[in-house]
């Protein structure tokens, strides 16, 4: 089981867009669309997000971020509604509705629990691009890797969101290009295309395996020729 996500907008086509392209990076978790009102308008429904809630619910809680601030609200009240017990497994992120649900469903698909998600979110704000913790950090590594970017499409949301998950498994610190190899954002905002050269660092020297492992991901061109 993993964290369920329930995107809210006050446009259906902008709730169920936001889940095609986060299903892209995390086919595991749940996500559910609630956009728009009952007959389909503009605005948010009280019973859509009731229900998206319930379906999104595996257990492991629920992660729900709103578009415009009316939306908020209908989440608010529909979190009213829930018993004590299921209230505390659900939470409303205040962040971006697409940077942060992209981070959020990357999170959830590897593993973090409630407030692990809901922290992953709150790094889209307050814009697209997060302070890299781990920026500076490599002006003197320990081990790095130059490689060059082969795949036709360059680092986008899907390859990112791979390089960012193995990034997660090791302790180490790892910088791609200076930024923090497991913040999504950071390293999507590089805007690596095919042909760009990646220095993958770490100041630790216990950190060589992740830069390898790393690099020999950004090598394999993610499958896309």
């Amino acid at each position: 089981m993993t964290v369920g996500l329930v995107f809210v907008s006050h446009s259906a086509k902008i709730a169920d867009g936001l889940v095609d392209l986060a299903r892209q990076m995390a086919p595991d978790v749940s996500l559910v669309a609630a956009g728009g009102m009952d007959d389909g308008g503009i605005g948010t429904s009280f019973d859509l997000v009731t229900a998206a809630i319930a379906r999104a619910q595996s257990g492991d809680g629920v992660v729900i971020l709103c578009d415009l601030g009316s939306a908020i609200l209908t989440a608010e009240t529909a979190l009213d509604f829930l018993d004590d017990d299921e209230r505390s497994r659900v939470g409303i992120v205040d962040a971006p509705l697409v940077e942060g649900g992209v981070v959020a469903a990357v999170a959830a698909q590897t593993g973090a629990d409630l407030d692990g998600v809901a922290a992953a979110a709150r790094t889209a704000v307050p814009t697209a691009v997060a302070p890299s913790p781990a920026a500076g950090a490599t002006e003197s590594p320990a081990y790095s890797r130059v490689v060059t970017l082969v795949n036709r499409d360059g680092l986008h949301a899907r390859p990112a969101a791979d390089f960012v998950t193995l990034a997660g498994t090791f302790p180490s610190e790892v910088t791609v290009n200076g930024q923090d190899a497991t913040s999504l954002l950071a390293i999507m905002a590089l805007g690596l295309v095919r042909g760009s050269d990646v220095e993958i660092a770490t100041a630790d020297p216990e950190g060589r395996n992740a830069v390898d492992a790393l690099a020999a991901l950004l090598a394999s061109g993610f499958g896309e020729g």
